[in-house]
């Protein structure tokens, strides 16, 4: 898992949301078949997880969605491109977009 990864992107459908960048929480749930990477204690045998963060920074601080749908179906592409990983969760949480909330959040599973 890559838990609260806090990035800042553009994000949302307002007119005065378009022109700001704003913060978002991405967590990240990887199903991955890690038995040799438990025996042979080499990253070479699962994901890196620096190298697949590095990934999901450059898309989401790129980004300019609308909907904290997209940005999560962005995400789990991204994670579902390195090929030891079976399925993905990711969890997008926009905070403060409510009023008396502490957060709006969007959670896609998706596997291949």
């Amino acid at each position: 898992m890559i838990r609260d990864l806090s990035l800042y992107c553009i994000i949302g459908d307002n007119e005065w949301e378009r022109g700001i960048r704003q913060n978002v929480m991405v967590t990240i749930e990887l199903w991955v078949n890690v038995d040799r990477a438990m025996v042979s204690d080499q990253i070479a045998d699962t994901v890196n997880y620096k190298k697949l963060k590095d990934k999901v920074v450059k898309v989401v601080e790129s980004s300019s969605n609308r909907l904290l749908e997209a940005l999560a179906y962005s995400i789990a592409k991204i994670c579902l491109s390195e090929e030891r990983v079976e399925k993905v969760k990711v969890t997008v949480d926009k905070p403060g977009a409510l009023s008396y909330a502490r957060s709006v959040a969007f959670e896609l599973e998706m596997a291949r």
